[in-house]
């Protein structure tokens, strides 16, 4: 990674942290205009009754790496900002405690008013996709 991508990676992990996203363990590890990367290790709190990972932390991770891509090609200065409009998930698969699972979310879709993310959810541990998420962001302009 480049210094500068090193320095976004951080300050998203930061941002986060206190947040939904960090409170579910969700970590980058990778930001920049051509993908974002991130996981989750697997813990206690998140697995279901069923034994493996409630969806929604799923969701979460892959709703978060979508959205920290957003934020890659907004105009900050223009006081840009944006909201999720939609956002679809297909699921494959799980996972059990102790695995990692890992999103990356890759544009599809990078127009003046939307932007249309996928993102593909791996069990890293097992090597078997998990999720197909989708994710349509509304640009804000003030």
């Amino acid at each position: 990674m480049t210094p500068e991508e090193t320095a976004r990676v951080d300050g998203l992990n930061e941002f986060f942290g206190a947040r939904v996203p960090g409170l579910l363990g969700v970590v980058f590890d990778r930001c920049n205009h051509d993908e974002v990367v991130g996981h989750i290790d697997v813990a206690g709190p998140l697995i279901a009754g069923t034994g493996f990972l409630f969806a929604p932390a799923v969701i979460a991770l892959a709703d978060t790496l979508a959205a920290a891509g957003t934020g890659e090609f907004l105009d900050y200065e223009a006081n840009e900002s944006f909201t999720t409009i939609e956002l679809k998930t297909n699921f494959l698969g799980s996972a059990r405690e102790g695995e990692r699972v890992v999103g990356r979310a890759t544009p599809t879709h990078i127009g003046r008013s939307t932007q249309v993310w996928d993102v593909i959810v791996t069990n890293e541990t097992v090597g078997r996709t998990i999720a197909l998420f989708r994710n349509t962001q509304m640009v804000l302009r003030r």
